[in-house]
């Protein structure tokens, strides 16, 4: 039996059980729109990608990590010990951070291309969701080395849920497992980051996929001025797939450049008596609202400064969650524009915020 024959035979046998070829069809008949603004499709796909190599790459070192009293001491020898243990470390840090980047821009593409009107609603909300559930991803692993720099940073962090009036002292002991950041706060951050947020992460993963896969790709509103018969599209697959696995292979690229040339450093093991080193501050993801925090807190007297910052900021978030139903009109009227500059306004916030408090921290 020849190597052709034996695989025909192969493939035979499992698509009689798992109907390969109804799955081929099926990929075949969903279409991807092509237009101008096409390239911002792939970055949900770039998005999961991501989200695969920390899975991946977090197994790894789960098999080495010790939560609690001996957090710094297994990550050290992961990083000094173990056969390309600083290598895996470092490519879960910036696939980490890269994953949160790439959610961040998808989102904005979604947003700007009006792909959460009608009926897509549920798929900006499981996305504003899954943005939610991933930035808790990236807090609750940053503290896990327990060195100088995610010691500090995270009780930086932890003043933001602190300052919600009456429940928020409450709220962050409930996180730290007490008064000050420890090593059950440690235990407490590890169980979050491998077991309850993998929970939650997961089905709605799936549901934002299915979602995705049942309506397909909005197109912007300048092409729906166009007639139906003046619109181009791909099949996915293999037209749009194979170009999707591309953007894979650059991205893991970027990422194996980033994790050699740049490894992810472990500092000096936290003392709780030491101060705190110099520009200690939170991730970049949540310097934005950090900042906003401290800009009022200065400008306003006391308490007042830090509940008016997050009530801003709060109520902003709110808006952007539920902007499907405020903006629900294909036509570009007065709701469409608002929208549109309420999204520019929220972009041109996040950054100037950002980068204000990497200007201030240096």
């Amino acid at each position: 039996m020849t190597t052709k024959t034996m695989t025909s035979s192969l493939f035979e046998w499992v698509d009689e059980r798992l109907g390969l070829r109804e799955i081929a069809a099926f990929a075949r008949k969903k279409r991807v729109p092509v237009h101008e603004h096409s390239f911002w499709y792939y970055w949900g796909g770039i998005s999961l990608f991501l989200f695969l190599v920390q899975c991946f790459t977090g197994v790894l070192l789960l098999v080495y990590y010790r939560p609690g009293a001996d957090a710094y001491e297994s990550v050290r020898q992961i990083n000094f010990q173990m056969h390309f243990g600083w290598l895996i470390r470092s490519a879960h840090s910036w696939s980490a951070n890269l994953f949160i980047f790439a959610i961040f821009v998808h989102m904005f593409s979604v947003f700007f291309m009006k792909a959460y009107r009608k009926p897509r609603e549920f798929g900006w909300l499981s996305g504003m969701a899954l943005l939610g559930v991933a930035t808790v991803f990236g807090f609750s692993g940053y503290l896990l080395p327990m060195d100088e720099l995610s010691y500090f940073a995270t009780k930086v962090g932890l003043q933001i849920p602190a300052a919600i009036p009456f429940i928020g002292q409450g709220i962050a002991n409930m996180l730290r497992g007490g008064p000050d950041v420890s090593e059950f706060t440690v235990q407490r951050f590890f169980a979050l980051h491998v077991v309850v947020l993998p929970a939650i992460f997961l089905p709605l993963l799936g549901f934002h996929l299915w979602l995705v896969q049942r309506h397909g790709n909005a197109i912007p509103p300048s092409e729906e001025e166009k007639p139906p018969m003046a619109r181009r599209s791909v099949p996915f697959f293999p037209n749009f797939l194979v170009k999707d696995m591309a953007l894979w292979l650059v991205s893991l690229n970027i990422l194996a450049v980033l994790a050699h040339v740049f490894p992810w450093e472990l500092g000096n093991q936290a003392d709780s008596l030491k101060p705190a080193p110099l520009g200690i501050h939170p991730e970049w993801y949540f310097m934005s609202p950090f900042e906003m925090l401290k800009l009022l807190g200065n400008w306003l007297p006391g308490e007042f400064g830090e509940i008016a910052g997050l009530l801003i900021f709060t109520l902003g978030i709110a808006i952007w969650v539920l902007i499907p139903f405020y903006d629900t009109s294909r036509e570009r009227g007065e709701r469409a524009r608002n929208a549109h500059y309420f999204g520019l306004l929220a972009v041109f916030l996040l950054v100037a915020t950002t980068a204000i408090g990497y200007w201030t921290v240096r």
